[in-house]
């Protein structure tokens, strides 16, 4: 029998066990939230430093390293599967099982990189570097990060013995960044079985990352619902050419430059669906100042024109309002001395849903305004073709009380106060394939990003090292509440 000492009153000595076992459990878990952000951080340098992109790297490298730590976590083989179509591009799919009360969640997120040249960067775009509270590297944004974090999310679980209320699938797959058809796409059409799930939760929600932040702190978390359809298209010039001491008026770049000048300082029109609708709506409630009633001013009908044009300023504002089309590729000529025979671009364009890709197709001929210039339809596998198909984007995902109520419990205990606001998606994700085969999909990413610093896809890529480490608790704390019992 433990004596007490007489002058410690017994009520206080029940208080200060109490606090004393709480203060063990936070050091518990502060411990174990350590070495997860440990391990995270492992994985995010080990596939950050295996080069992904299209041209010259390897997706399934990256997929066998990832099976090798799951395996090595105790996964039976089972349920680590390695797999696709394409010897380089194969994909990873592993399911941590659940009781089965409810159907699964699949976890999708790609391993593939945009190309990334080291003579543009200032570091090595394969090399994780860490400096001045960022990490820089190809894929810290989109999406090696989120990558990581889901991988190391499942590891966790699987290590503290978690069984959850239905089956957690995570798929790692190739074919989001470039090339075609080996990634998601395929294992919906090939292997559903494997990854049939009641919903999905992509981590690659808007490039990377769902918390717009100014200088840091966190203005809004967006929950992607719908996206808009990618399309690419093909401009061509061609004429006999000649010999470059006898120029001519009908030069095949200038007159491709003038069209493609054309589209620049085209603006589709302005539309908004009942999300983006939405979207402002809640936005303009959280804001402040002229942005804030511009926002409530194009919401009304009419919408307010001024507004419209103030908004459009901003490009991530812009894009949700309107289908945008622009250059991104350019070549013309044959030699130094010679007039082009023909000169080439791509435009790539972002279709807002309701619209096909042929009808924007014939808008570009419209804006054109040149016959001489030919717009064809460039195919995700590379085929071009004279016309486009008519595909709409789906209509979006239904809001789900099972995703969206523990989303904004684990929002607002994370970050009290922020809103928590569905969107499009302006970019375009695996998703669409999900979304197609009938499964509702989420773009959900607890990292957050300065809106004047979304450098996905470009030189020096880099994310926030406290963004990325509060991605990762925020990623395990809402899985854990979404599969509770």
């Amino acid at each position: 029998m433990r004596i007490r000492p007489r002058h410690v009153p017994a009520a206080a000595l029940v208080i200060g066990l109490l606090s004393a076992a709480a203060l063990a459990a936070d050091r518990a878990g502060d411990a174990a939230d350590a070495a997860a952000d440990q391990l995270a951080h492992e994985i995010f340098k080990q596939l950050i430093e295996i080069n992904t992109t299209d041209s010259v790297g390897n997706v399934t490298t990256a997929a066998q390293a990832m099976a090798q730590r799951f395996l090595s976590a105790g996964f039976p083989a089972g349920d680590v599967v390695v797999l696709g179509p394409e010897e380089r591009k194969k994909n990873l799919v592993v399911r941590l099982h659940g009781t089965g009360k409810h159907r699964p969640v699949l976890l999708i997120g790609h391993l593939d990189v945009v190309e990334a040249r080291r003579e543009d960067w200032s570091t090595d775009p394969f090399q994780l570097i860490e400096k001045e509270g960022y990490f820089y590297g190809r894929g810290v944004l989109d999406m090696k990060s989120g990558d990581a974090i889901m991988a190391a999310t499942l590891l966790r679980m699987k290590q503290e013995g978690y069984r959850p209320s239905r089956d957690i699938i995570l798929a790692l797959t190739a074919d989001e960044e470039g090339g075609c058809c080996d990634g998601v796409e395929w294992l919906v059409k090939n292997q559903r079985p494997l990854i049939d799930a009641e919903f999905v939760l992509n981590h690659d929600g808007v490039v990377g990352y769902s918390i717009t932040s100014e200088h840091g702190v966190p203005q809004q978390f967006a929950l992607s619902a719908t996206e808009k359809t990618y399309g690419d298209y093909q401009l061509t010039v061609t004429n006999r050419g000649g010999h470059s001491s006898l120029p001519r008026p009908d030069n095949a770049i200038y007159e491709l430059a003038e069209g493609l000048l054309n589209i620049g300082r085209y603006s589709f029109p302005f539309e908004l669906n009942d999300i983006t609708r939405g979207y402002f709506e809640r936005m303009a409630t959280v804001g402040r100042g002229q942005t804030a009633a511009d926002m409530r001013a194009i919401t009304r009908t009419p919408p307010d024109a001024e507004a419209i044009a103030r908004l459009s300023r901003d490009p991530e504002l812009s894009s949700m309002m309107r289908t945008t089309c622009v250059a991104t590729r350019l070549e013309g000529g044959h030699a130094n001395n010679a007039l082009p025979q023909r000169a080439q671009a791509v435009v790539n364009c972002r279709i807002l849903p309701g619209h096909t890709k042929e009808e924007v197709r014939q808008d570009l001929v419209r804006v054109l305004s040149d016959p001489a210039i030919t717009v064809r339809y460039v195919a995700d596998d590379g085929a071009v073709s004279d016309t486009a198909p008519e595909q709409r984007a789906l209509p979006p995902s239904p809001l789900l009380p099972q995703m969206l109520a523990p989303l904004e419990s684990t929002v607002a205990a994370i970050w009290p106060g922020l809103p928590v606001v569905p969107f499009m998606n302006a970019s375009a994700t695996d998703g669409i394939y999900t979304r197609a085969a009938g499964l509702p999909t989420y773009g959900v990413a607890g990292i957050a990003v300065d809106r004047d610093d979304v450098r996905a896809h470009g030189r020096d890529e880099r994310v926030r090292v406290a963004a990325f480490y509060r991605g990762n608790e925020f990623f395990y704390r809402y899985l854990r509440v979404v599969t509770a019992n």
